[in-house]
């Protein structure tokens, strides 16, 4: 049976991994307890001894403005774990799959950003995703890099939860409105890369299908229309939530620096592998009645 490592199992999709990866092979999935990123040595040790046929990082250092002033544990946990897991992946010819981020772009496009458009992060986040992709692509072994975008889940710490709890509490909440992309939901990027790995093994013999792919829900918003069409779906259940309004992100400022436009283009992922994600809505909808927001 397919040997499969899952780091990162507890996070928003590394939990939904576990679910979308089963009937692919035995899984062998770790928390931050149970394998530290940021110890080189531990790293290698866990994965000379299980000599995975698949490895799938879904930990990362993803407190974007923390991250601001805390370089060295994002750096570690970003640009040098995948490293050190590619090299370990290439020497027992593991295929490695790792996610990034729309971050890796600076927002000045106005149409959605193909996998070999030029990057040009703002932040340390971004930078350090940056830094992980390059070092995968510079190990050259059998990768494939999932770029994502405004990731949420039933649990966790992301958007939806907030403005769920925030809802609840403030009869006023000012959401920025001019900066734009795809709400993407964990189960919608852990079922797809399932699909994806399980055609990507099938396609390896017919040519070089290892590289960077884009994997967002299909359509876009802003952080405004994401949470109106959250408060809209919770209020056709009969509950009230707080009045929205429109602001500019030069009003809420924050320590990190964030696009204004990182919608990404899927086409590459529906050409090379016939995946697709459903839309935005969609898949929040789904998100909300799986947590009993709806009735």
């Amino acid at each position: 049976m397919r040997k499969i490592m899952i780091f990162g199992k507890e996070g928003q999709v590394g939990w939904e991994l576990q679910r979308t990866l089963a009937p692919l092979g035995h899984l062998f999935a770790f928390n931050r307890q149970e394998l530290d990123l940021q110890c080189p040595e531990s790293i290698c040790k866990i994965i000379r001894e299980i000599k995975p046929d698949l490895i799938v990082n879904a930990a990362a250092y993803t407190a974007v403005d923390k991250a601001e002033i805390d370089f060295e544990d994002a750096h570690a946990i970003n640009a040098l774990a995948p490293e050190i897991i590619a090299e370990e992946a290439k020497k027992c010819h593991s295929l490695f799959v790792h996610y990034s981020t729309d971050y890796v772009f600076d927002g000045a496009s106005q149409s959605p950003y193909k996998e070999d458009d030029m990057t040009n992060p703002l932040n340390v986040y971004g930078k350090t995703k940056l830094q992980g992709e390059l070092a995968i692509q510079a190990i050259s072994g059998k990768y494939l890099i999932l770029r994502t975008s405004w990731v949420y889940a039933e649990r966790g710490k992301n958007f939806l939860l907030t403005m769920l709890r925030l809802g609840n509490e403030k009869p006023l909440l000012r959401v920025v409105s001019d900066q734009l992309g795809a709400p993407t939901w964990s189960h919608s990027i852990a079922f797809s890369t399932a699909q994806v790995i399980e055609r990507a093994l099938k396609m390896e013999s017919q040519g070089n299908i290892w590289g960077i792919y884009h994997l967002t829900a299909a359509g876009h918003t802003s952080w405004h229309g994401f949470a109106q069409e959250i408060f809209d779906r919770v209020k056709s259940g009969g509950k009230d939530m707080s009045q929205l309004e429109k602001i500019e992100a030069s009003e809420y400022p924050l320590p990190a620096k964030r696009p204004l436009y990182s919608l990404l283009s899927n086409q590459k992922l529906l050409e090379t592998f016939e995946v697709s994600l459903p839309n935005w809505k969609d898949g929040l909808h789904l998100c909300m009645d799986n947590i009993g927001l709806i009735r």
